[in-house]
């Protein structure tokens, strides 16, 4: 079984008021491309296809129809689509029956009752189970694994199982997201891998936008990344991949294909901060038909002057590319009150060390305990907050 496998893209996405329709309808034509060339028996998208529960109208046809192109590029793929913790669940539930008749199945919301919903059988080639994402404490203990006994009793020509769903395994590399830490990324928290079952052939997990294989000795759970970057710090090369598996048991080939960014996101420096004077240099020697957009990194021992944003954006005035922002960085050996951080500092820093530094500032020790509870309780705001935005 061939299956095509990404996830995160995030449609519908406003970089620093910048309209991204442009470059996500290419990846999306790349994407197409790559159906057409390679024929995958299976296409996978691992959750978050949109960047908010409440996408445009605009946005929500550009997606069917890159299905319909999707489809006419190779009408004997089946096509999986599940919700990711960006995504409205009950969206994706809307159409799912006409969908089905184009082979596309759309999963939105995890059904305790019937498995059957959850699993894509491709005659001939294998089983693909699809589960969206869910708020951890709604998901039955051992469902994972249910799924996948169930599987295995229908599997008895012993063909390939995949199963997607949209988490943060423990271990993964989560550089380029912002509030992350080993325990909780993006508002998701860790699981041990061994909580996602046994009897897979490839997990095709979504989440984390960087690709990358999760080591656990089986070479078979991967992240296969965004498709184009949604933030600065998503400094690494952005892909699909195509995975071969030739029967149950046996280890997955990978091969990523690279998907190409008509305005890649570029950060000058790309390292280290330097001085505003350097900075405003860097960017006044960028190249005129470079249409990538544009972060500053600056080093500050105080604050930018004034007219910072108007001086960079009048540099830029004449080129191709588009400034964004300046993101400001202290001298390292400056400790910053949460009380007197700027408005930048404060929406880059995890809501946790803001809670330490606050406590810090007035005396308080903050302990595990205090942690745990304080992190306990913004992720069920969180959660209740995407519940909202999905009624």
């Amino acid at each position: 079984m061939r299956i095509l496998h990404t996830s995160d893209w995030h449609l519908g996405h406003i970089l620093y008021n910048y309209d991204r329709t442009e470059e996500q309808a290419d990846m999306i034509r790349q994407v197409i491309d790559i159906i057409a060339e390679h024929r995958p028996d299976v296409f996978v998208l691992s959750g978050d296809v949109y960047h908010t529960s409440q996408p445009s109208a605009a946005v929500q046809t550009m997606f069917a129809e890159a299905l319909m192109k999707m489809h006419l590029a190779h009408p004997e793929m089946k096509i999986v689509i599940t919700a990711g913790n960006h995504d409205s669940g009950t969206k994706h539930e809307i159409f799912r029956t006409p969908w089905q008749a184009l082979g596309v199945h759309m999963i939105g919301n995890l059904d305790r009752e019937d498995m059957d919903s959850h699993i894509i059988e491709v005659p001939g080639c294998g089983y693909v189970i699809a589960v969206p994402y869910a708020y951890e404490r709604n998901i039955p203990e051992g469902f994972f694994q249910q799924l996948l006994d169930h599987v295995a009793e229908r599997n008895v020509d012993q063909l390939p199982v995949v199963m997607s769903a949209h988490t943060t395994v423990s271990g993964c590399d989560y550089r380029g997201h912002e509030q992350a830490t080993d325990m909780c990324v993006g508002g998701i928290d860790s699981l041990d891998v061994a909580e996602l079952g046994q009897g897979y052939d490839y997990l095709a997990l979504g989440h984390i936008h960087h690709e990358q294989f999760v080591h656990t000795g089986h070479h078979n759970v991967r992240y296969s990344g965004t498709p184009i970057a949604v933030s600065f710090d998503e400094d690494y090369p952005h892909s699909v991949s195509l995975v071969t598996i030739d029967s149950h048991g046996a280890t997955p080939v990978v091969q990523q294909i690279e998907i190409k960014n008509l305005h890649p996101l570029v950060s000058l420096p790309p390292q280290d901060a330097v001085p505003w004077t350097e900075a405003k240099k860097q960017l006044a020697e960028f190249p005129s038909d470079n249409a990538a957009y544009i972060r500053l990194n600056v080093e500050v021992d105080d604050f930018l002057p004034p007219t910072a944003n108007a001086d960079a954006a009048a540099l830029t005035a004449d080129k191709e590319c588009r400034f964004c922002y300046i993101n400001t960085k202290r001298k390292r050996e400056q400790k910053v009150d949460a009380r007197n951080m700027t408005v930048n500092e404060f929406q880059t820093i995890a809501p946790l060390e803001i809670a330490q530094r606050y406590a810090a500032a007035k005396g308080i020790g903050f302990d595990d305990d205090m942690e745990e509870l304080f992190g306990t309780t913004v992720r069920m705001v969180q959660e209740e907050e995407r519940v909202q935005e999905d009624q």
